[in-house]
């Protein structure tokens, strides 16, 4: 019976033999398949032992019926290509069908092309293909369309190792989901040497500790799923100045300290289930005592080491054996005979599957390969090929694929694990973060040669900041000489071998920019670039954003401004001047952040219907345009603009434009500033308006409390058109109130060449005070409340509403996009119309308040006049939302705020608080869409615009518009049609938790 089994496997090899040698133009008959008799039961080392009875159970099955032919094709893995031609799918597909191949390795392509092609090849194989790829930092280093993590030194940068288990949960989720069983990743690779050419950003650093602590993390998530991590450089390629794809490199370590160092993160990962290691193509003296040998086909090495010393029982993959450090040391076949017999299980990229069988089978002919020795490492083939799923293989689906790849939870997580990472080294004298912004003005300048466009515009988002260039550098720090702050953003290519150190002219750059100014330095790039910059005394604050992706951009910007303290510690050394876990931490200030919905608890995709009712009112021409944010728990999640400035369609609206925000004005304006009276105990609820203003003393409105004036309580009729007694009977300004010029007479400018005479305040004033106050005792919203307000503050300040505000919250706040009279600011191009004025000003508003009353008090109104957006909107109330703080700086005290957003007269019908409008009582209309909580609070405005904040949700909504535009003559169709609320509405429902 033996000799008999000896002949069968001689015939088997001799058949491999002989259609190796033949031309293509020769068609030899394949015989009938040889099977090895299933009685026969190979010797078997199962040491490493079997997951469950079922799976010893399926692989003695399918082993027991394997030809000889079969068990050698599942020792090679090939390299697969979904971006090449029928050329190279066919060669695919006879690898397969004749040669019996075991598995897959993809590199470039697409995933749906990857799929599709998977699933083909699948089909053609007797037992499944076990399907890797080379995806470190996600899919997207091999295939388009999809998404990619950081590199592994930026995961090195992050202490709570939480984050890094998430990557490996959603690289394992994405590797399903193309059929991926296998990713070659974690590195273990130690980078102690910054010079290395081919390891460096793939290292989680040069700390052994944090480097096995990293990558033990990622390993658990990503076999979380039941897929395969593989552990790579064996025995450790981060201390290496030559890249073994072009040739062998040398490690002259000793024994002692590869196992000390070296060896520390594959110890670690083996004790928690590592399924698999490759073995790098490695010059190692101290361990192989060949000279030139490659470790990749070092008996000792793989062997004694990895197997016997180490007691590795998983999958043992080589280094690619199509490059030059293998290929070099032997042709192809013989590398991958010599690989198997140094105790690899797997060889990876064999360059020719025909040759390389033929010598196993010669080998194993002359009983240089044992039957104990193929079973032992086809058994382990097939024991992770049951435990991947291959034993109740099922097609991939296709359809959805680039969605299910390209979820928000990828986003969420993109976030998360820049706040965790970007590492602040240098914060001299507290520079960072950027506090007081009323007294700081700040410049960015730009080194490098790639995009910043997130990371300036989200700057520009916390304050006004300037970009500042010249291309001489001289010239430059000229320019610089008016600014406190120069934010110097270094920019290189995020792709992964790109250049990334300074030029000479950057360095040079750098050093004069630092010793003329008061520098914060942000490196968008690899730790290393660091290492060319020798001194840092004259820099006042380093940060390291390890990155230039979009949401790094961000992320670095939100921590420079306070809305993240700084956690990410340093992973590698950067010469003299920071060591590995430096990173300081920084304070957080309470300013609004970004991120995306998922990570505040909501959810995107119910969130996005958004933009259905704000193309549902521009479609519908509600009006020209819209500006929307969502912000929660701090963080802003949704702004986008919709529309044109007009319905001409040429300016499109973006969300740095200003909008005339109408009544908003009475919370954004004038409120905070009567709250802090109140907070300095200047004004009580029961204070009179006599007492607030001794015009009023003599009136019968003296007695009406500042509780009853606010809430809208005090019997004010809603407005008076002061403007029609200046007109003549055409409806044109008279010349005995109006100039079209400016003089000391003629200061308040109304419009274009329009101005009032200045004493007209008095005569609105005295309407005021005799006007009729309507009979019974309900509420009634009247302008007349914030005109008085107004009035009352600048008596008691002694200065003007616009410069009050300014002083007091706008400036601090860092709501540079918000003013009175803004065209004395602003390019009117970035200010949406209001109206095309036929009745008193008979012109384009544009940059000029659209209410009447308002434009009489040169603009500046208590209760309309300001101009923002919906991001500086977002400022305040999330400083309301705050009770009274903001960028850690108290406006007012929480009393205060609870005092003024209590509704005071809910019993008698009128839903109002102190200033602040709330939510409609049951049964009846109101602002909001009904979902807002009794704490909420907030305003709308004429022109289309409404702000609202909630307490309990933890919610700012605000939304601006023009809807006024061209005439308000038209029916307010944005407010019949509910589109604000609907809005607010779908924002309640996307909350998830």
């Amino acid at each position: 019976m033996k000799n008999t089994i000896i002949k069968i496997l001689l015939l088997s090899c001799l058949y491999i033999f002989t259609v190796s040698c033949v031309t293509p133009k020769t068609v030899i008959p394949k015989p009938p398949e040889v099977v090895i008799a299933p009685i026969i039961k190979p010797v078997f080392d199962d040491t490493y032992g079997f997951d469950s009875e079922n799976q010893k159970k399926w692989v003695d099955s399918v082993y027991n019926k394997m030809t000889f032919d079969e068990r050698v094709g599942q020792l090679f893995m090939v390299s697969a290509y979904s971006n090449k031609d029928s050329l190279h799918i066919n060669s695919i597909d006879k690898l397969i069908q004749d040669y019996k191949i075991g598995g897959l390795i993809f590199f470039q392509g697409g995933p749906v092309r990857q799929a599709k092609l998977t699933n083909r090849f699948q089909s053609k194989s007797k037992i499944p293909l076990l399907i890797g790829i080379d995806a470190e930092w996600g899919l997207s280093m091999r295939l388009d369309s999809t998404y990619r993590y950081p590199w592994n030194m930026t995961l090195g940068a992050i202490k709570d190792k939480k984050w890094i288990e998430k990557v490996g949960v959603q690289m394992g989720e994405q590797s399903k989901r193309v059929g991926v069983h296998f990713n070659f990743a974690p590195v273990l690779d130690i980078n102690t040497n910054p010079k290395n050419p081919i390891i460096g950003f793939r290292s989680f650093g040069e700390d052994k500790v944090n480097v096995a602590e990293s990558a033990l993390a990622l390993m658990r998530g990503y076999q979380s799923l039941n897929l395969l991590a593989t552990g790579k450089h064996f025995p450790g390629h981060g201390d290496t100045e030559i890249d073994s794809h072009a040739a062998l490199p040398t490690i002259s370590f000793s024994k002692e300290r590869l196992e000390d160092i070296e060896f520390y993160p594959y110890k670690k990962l083996f004790d928690e289930g590592l399924a698999s290691v490759m073995v790098a193509h490695l010059n190692v003296p101290s361990l192989e005592p060949k000279e030139n040998l490659p470790s990749s086909v070092s008996h000792t090495i793989i062997t004694d080491i990895l197997k016997m010393q180490l007691g590795f029982k998983g999958l043992i993959f080589t280094d690619a054996l199509n490059m030059k450090a293998a290929k070099n040391f032997r042709d192809p076949g013989e590398i991958d005979l010599e690989a198997f017999l140094a105790g690899n299980d797997i060889l990876l990229c064999a360059e020719n599957v025909p040759i390389a069988k033929e010598k196993i089978c010669i080998a194993y002919q002359d009983s240089l390969i044992t039957e104990k020795r193929l079973a032992y490492s086809v058994r382990k083939i097939l024991k992770y090929k049951y435990k991947v799923g291959l034993n109740n293989y099922e097609p991939i689906p296709v359809p959805n694929i680039y969605k299910d790849l390209n979820t928000t939870a990828n986003d969420a997580l993109q976030y998360e694990l820049y706040e965790n990472a970007i590492t602040v080294l240098k914060n001299k004298n507290e520079i960072l973060p950027i506090k007081n912004l009323e007294n700081n003005k700040i410049a960015y300048v730009k080194l490098g040669d790639d995009i910043n466009s997130s990371f300036v515009t989200t700057l520009k988002k916390y304050t006004e900041v300037t970009e500042v260039f010249d291309e001489n550098i001289d010239s430059l720090n000229v320019k610089l000489k008016n600014y406190d702050t120069v934010i110097v953003g270094f920019h290189k290519s995020d792709k992964a071998w790109k250049k990334y150190d300074f030029t000479d002219t950057e360095l040079l750059w750098l050093q004069e920019l630092a010793k003329n100014n008061i520098v914060i330095l942000d490196v968008f790039t690899k730790p290393y670039a660091l290492n060319t910059i020798l001194n840092f005394d004259e820099i006042e604050g380093v940060v390291l954003s390890y990155q230039n992706s979009d949401v790094a951009q961000i992320v670095s910007a939100e921590l420079l401004f306070g809305a993240i303290d700084a956690k990410g510690k340093l992973p590698v050394s950067i010469n003299t001047n920071f060591k590995i876990n430096d990173g300081l931490t920084t304070q957080k200030l309470n300013r609004l952040g970004f991120t995306i919905p998922e990570n505040v608890g909501m959810n995107s995709e119910v969130l996005s219907k958004i933009d259905n009712f704000a193309n549902k009112a521009i479609n519908q021409k509600m009006t020209p345009g819209i500006q929307v944010l969502v912000a929660r728990k701090g963080k802003v999640i949704y702004q986008k603009s919709f529309g044109y400035h007009t319905y001409e369609n040429k300016v499109k609206v973006v969300n740095s434009d200003i909008y005339d925000i109408a009544s908003l004005t009475k919370i954004v304006a004038t409120l905070p500033n009567v709250m802090q009276q109140y907070d300095q105990g200047k004004v009580t609820m029961e204070t009179t308006l006599g007492t607030m203003l001794p015009i009023f003393d003599q009136s019968d409105k003296k007695d009406i409390s500042f509780k009853e004036l606010l809430s809208h309580y005090a019997r004010f009729e809603a407005w008076t058109p002061f403007y029609k007694a200046t007109l003549d009977s055409s409806k044109f300004p008279l010349p005995k109130y109006y100039s079209k010029v400016a003089n000391e007479q003629f200061s308040k400018q109304v419009a274009d060449s329009l101005f009032l005479r200045n004493d007209y305040h008095d005569t609105i004033m005295k309407k005021i005070v005799d006007s009729k106050l309507i009979l019974k005792k309900e509420y009634k919203y009247s302008d007349y409340t914030f005109i008085i307000l107004k009035e009352y503050l600048e008596r008691i300040t002694g200065k003007t509403l616009d410069i009050l505000v300014q002083e007091h919250f706008y400036n601090s706040l860092g709501m540079n996009n918000t003013t009175y009279n803004p065209l004395r600011k602003f390019n009117k191009y970035i200010i949406p119309p209001t109206e095309i004025d036929t009745y008193f000003r008979h012109q384009l508003l544009q940059g000029y308040v659209h209410d009447m009353a308002a434009a009489m008090e040169g603009g500046v109104g208590g209760h309309a006049g300001v101009f923002s957006n919906t991001m500086d909107v977002a400022k305040i109330m999330q400083m309301y939302l705050q009770k009274g703080n903001y960028g850690n700086r108290q406006y007012f005290s929480e009393k205060t705020f609870a005092d003024f957003n209590t509704c005071y007269f809910c019993a008698e019908g009128n839903r109002r608080g102190i200033g602040f409008d709330k939510p409609q009582q049951p049964g009846a209309a109101g602002p909001t869409c009904g979902c807002a909580s009794l704490t909420s609070f907030g305003h709308t405005g004429f022109t289309g615009t409404m702000t609202w904040a909630d307490p309990e949700t933890e919610i700012v909504y605000v939304f601006l518009s023009n809807r006024t535009f061209p005439g308000t003559n038209a029916t307010n169709t944005l407010s019949k049609e509910n589109i604000r609320e609907d809005i607010q509405k779908v924002i309640y429902e996307a909350i998830v938790k």
